[in-house]
């Protein structure tokens, strides 16, 4: 069996490498060629922890595997990353473990491709301002993603404890993009493309808030209860998501779909517009969302490129099991 330890990891996998793998797992699961299985995901009644394991088939690739872990709130206060997790992938043709991969780096690329596909696609093509709402972790992923897909000219965030803008202000700095703080009315109203990366369990983005043309990536909700933005917003807009089910159940829509603003069938799948059986965007002023619900293909495909790069590089750590 492969290890690749989390240290590995930086040096193995960038952002390019990471988009190639979510958006042809993307492509793969609209296709019927990759599957997920039922997600578990608890509050496990210690240390205010959420842990779960997605898990899923791609046929395609192979990839049959496994990620396990959570988000631990107070892990910021012991100089650890809050979201912990590990890739366990197998075998197809045997069942037999073939790799525990370091899952926290691996997590927030692939969340972070996952928003820049939909960017790609669904993003109108003279998006000139990034809009962030959420700076946590993961925000500085989302922002360097989400540069490398559309010539934006400025980033402008927000942020429930604005003490912590200073992580978009510095990943903006970083990209040689200005950046400015400003009131949700203010991002709504000038942002073209949108993303939210935050654990909220209430709307922060009301529809009304929201101007014609504008795409949105929202990328943090993953669990039942959560939301980040107002169900009327996503009624209001084109939805489409990494899996249906997901998103109708755990996801951004589960508002929406539960208040019987939309309905399953009104959800599209991102891979069908990468595959070419969506038209996706079909005009200047259409509101669009993406709502990446972090799918388990995507951890696995990730992961699977990661065990190739490792041993091709000489830094797969072998052990027997």
């Amino acid at each position: 069996m492969i290890i690749v330890p989390e240290k590995e990891i930086p040096a193995l996998l960038g952002r390019a490498e990471a988009f190639e793998a979510v958006e042809s797992v993307f492509a793969a699961m609209s296709s019927g060629a990759a599957y997920n299985f039922p997600v578990i995901r608890e509050a496990i009644g210690h240390a205010d922890a959420l842990y779960g394991f997605k898990s899923g088939f791609d046929r395609s690739s192979l990839a049959l595997g496994l990620k396990s872990g959570g988000y631990w709130p107070g892990n910021a206060d012991k100089g650890l990353t809050n979201h912990q997790s590990t890739v366990f992938l197998f075998d197809a043709d045997t069942g037999k473990a073939k790799a525990i991969v370091g899952g926290n780096l691996l997590t927030a690329l692939r969340t972070a491709a996952a928003s820049a596909v939909s960017i790609k696609h669904l993003a109108r093509k003279d998006a000139k301002v990034l809009g962030m709402i959420g700076a946590g972790h993961q925000s500085a992923f989302q922002m360097r993603a989400a540069a490398e897909q559309r010539s934006f000219e400025k980033v402008i965030g927000w942020n429930l404890h604005p003490e912590m803008l200073s992580r978009l202000d510095e990943t903006a700095k970083e990209l040689g993009l200005p950046f400015e703080a400003v009131d949700l009315d203010r991002l709504g109203a000038e942002a073209d493309v949108v993303i939210s990366i935050t654990s909220s369990f209430d709307p922060i983005l009301k529809a009304a808030q929201v101007t014609s043309g504008t795409h949105l990536a929202c990328m943090g909700t993953d669990t039942k209860g959560k939301q980040e933005v107002e169900a009327e917003l996503v009624a209001t807009a084109t939805v489409f998501t990494d899996e249906v089910a997901q998103s109708s159940t755990i996801g951004e829509c589960q508002h929406a779909v539960a208040s019987g603003l939309i309905s399953q069938s009104d959800i599209n799948e991102i891979g069908a517009v990468i595959n070419g059986n969506h038209k996706g965007r079909t005009s200047e002023d259409e509101i669009t969302l993406f709502d990446g619900t972090g799918v388990s293909l995507q951890d696995l495909a990730v992961a699977s490129a990661v065990v190739d790069l490792a041993v091709e590089k000489g830094v797969a750590i072998n052990v027997d099991f």
